[in-house]
């Protein structure tokens, strides 16, 4: 147990160094992904190093439950046998009373029994006699009375020692289990505290590496360049493809469901308090901010180059990103402390006015801005959300007040048909649509049956075996692994493993779909080796270590087609 705990203690230790050297710096997709593979295996090896201290706590759980239970059952036992004890006394007390009286008048009549006495007594000898022998029996009878009821409570007291003896031997016991129990819980506190730090790392490194996709953040970040593969044929037959509803980040201002909410009719203020919790918009003075290679401005000025939406959209949807984009530069720049850059990475700035609807929108909201618990909003949006917005630290952002999850539709879903019909965001390219392409399969992401069914075996070794994870990667990246197993190779493990691999898969589907925060649950796959279901999430996060090239699921909301 001693060497399990220095393992962790180990792990946290090194894992502190590892996040450490990584901080701060941008990785290459090989780095990237070696990064990712290890956090993953401290993961593994940390929860292959609690879980026996877990299974000794829950057996120290049962253990003090039944100590507590056998110490309440001793003491009810004590209790038991002290109001026996009481009445024990109290009748041999009464007895010993009884006796002495009896003793007392035996005393006084044995004066009378002497021989000379009952020689002259008129009763005659018998009587007396017979008076004499009655006397001695009562006080005989009495003696015994008195005798069981003293060896009564002399074995009371001594099953009361003994039971108060046990209860002490009980109470130590389930002392030293409690504060083994305590510490064990306390490990098993840190383990896991680190385990979810490691887990939050992992979310955003693989954040990290899905940006390398290059996917626009909004809607003026250089035109959307999202392709719809269903229409696009790969040059190999059937195949499927992964589809994700929206594309990162999902967070704050969905900027085509605000084009949709002011199609529908929705004036700003509604839009913004759709999407951010808690606001309420507040009139700040027109500062000065430093713009990146622009110098500095006066805010407003600032606004009418913002290049995030077209200026043709509807007037309240340009409202609601004015605001948005107001709050913004001054969270970031800290009320002008800093300087603000230009691209998607803070917003699109492209210098002079845009004019038209836009500089109208700008005019009519002049000095607006979202305010949470008396503080200006970092005032977060993109482009599309996929019908489904997040919360900042459901993505691996810090916790914030002001962002919230939204089911971002015109009335109740119950199928992904009705989210094409009922999404305010349905609109955009990148609603719906598959990331990542290989260029000699016409630049999409379909995937051949046998590709998929590589990446099905490869959850099914995951489950089977988490150990191997590190053996999983796309043979391409096989720098991201220790050693990085090809799909017979998958197949050899699976079968080690008393488990029958797929060689091609026929159908793929999304079984299950959580309709009100918008996140895949569960697939089904059939092929060659029957039928087998797996989690959403398990399946997305080897999936984008397995897929090939840059094919990736980038939200937690996804579908697959096949053609």
């Amino acid at each position: 147990m001693k060497e399990r705990l220095k393992i962790i203690a180990i792990f946290v230790f090194l894992g502190m160094c590892f996040l450490a050297g990584i901080k701060g710096r941008v990785l290459a997709d090989d780095a990237l992904n070696n990064q990712i593979e290890n956090i993953k295996k401290q993961i593994a090896d940390l929860e292959g190093a609690i879980a026996p201290l877990k299974k000794e706590s829950t057996g120290l759980q049962a253990k003090i439950a039944s100590a507590k239970k056998q110490i309440s059952g001793i003491e009810f036992q004590v209790s038991e046998l002290g109001k026996k004890l009481i009445d024990k006394e109290a009748d041999l007390e009464v007895q010993k009373i009884l006796m002495s009286q009896r003793v007392r008048r035996y005393y006084i009549d044995s004066k009378r029994f002497s021989p000379l006495v009952m020689f002259f007594s008129s009763q005659g000898t018998e009587n007396i006699l017979q008076q004499y022998t009655w006397f001695q029996s009562i006080i005989s009878q009495d003696k015994n009375v008195i005798s069981s009821y003293s060896t009564e409570i002399e074995n009371l007291n001594k099953n009361k020692n003994e039971l108060e003896v046990q209860k002490v031997k009980l109470a130590a016991l389930k002392k030293s289990m409690e504060d083994r129990f305590g510490f064990l819980s306390g490990e098993i506190s840190k383990a896991e505290t680190y385990k979810a730090k490691l887990s939050q790392d992992l979310i955003n490194l693989e954040a990290q590496r899905i940006a390398g996709l290059n996917l626009p953040k909004s809607v003026g970040s250089g035109g959307i360049s999202c392709v719809d593969d269903r229409t696009r044929d790969p040059g190999f037959g059937s195949g499927f493809a992964f589809f994700t509803f929206g594309i990162p980040h999902h967070v704050g201002l969905n900027q085509y469901g605000a084009y949709g909410r002011a199609k529908a009719g929705q004036d700003y203020k509604t839009i913004l308090n759709a999407y951010y919790n808690n606001v309420s918009i507040e009139r700040k003075p027109n500062i000065s901010i430093q713009v990146q290679g622009f110098g500095s401005m006066p805010l407003e000025t600032y606004l009418l180059g913002i290049y995030e939406v077209p200026e043709s959209w509807p007037i309240e949807a340009l409202k609601s990103q004015v605001v948005a984009a107001r709050s913004y530069a001054l969270a970031y720049t800290n009320n002008g402390s800093n300087e603000i850059c230009t691209t998607q990475s803070c917003q699109v700035y492209k210098g002079g006015n845009k004019g038209g609807n836009w500089e109208r929108a700008v005019r009519e909201t002049e000095g607006e801005v979202l305010i949470h618990d008396g503080q200006i909003i970092t005032a977060w949006y993109a482009s599309t959300a996929g019908g489904y917005t997040f919360t900042s630290s459901d993505i691996g952002w810090r916790s914030t007040g002001w962002t919230k999850r939204v089911r971002d539709t015109n009335g109740e879903i119950d199928s992904f048909d009705d989210l094409f019909a009922k999404a305010f965001d349905r609109e955009s390219p990148c609603f719906y649509s598959a990331q990542g392409y290989r260029t000699e399969y016409n630049k999409t992401a379909w995937l051949k049956p046998t590709e998929v069914a590589d990446i099905v075996n490869v959850v099914l070794l995951y489950q089977k075996d988490s150990s191997v994870q590190n053996h999983l990667c796309y043979k391409d990246n096989s720098s991201g692994c220790s050693d990085t197993w090809d799909a017979e190779r998958v197949k050899l493990e699976l079968r080690n493993r008393g488990e029958t691999p797929f060689n091609s898969i026929s159908s793929a589907s999304v079984t299950d779909w959580n309709k009100q925060e918008g996140k895949t649950n569960t697939l089904s796959f059939s092929g060659d080796a029957g039928q087998v279901s797996v989690s959403g999430s398990t399946f997305k996060s080897l999936f984008n270590i397995r897929a090939p090239a840059n094919i990736s699921i980038v939200g937690p909301l996804y579908n697959v087609e096949k053609r």
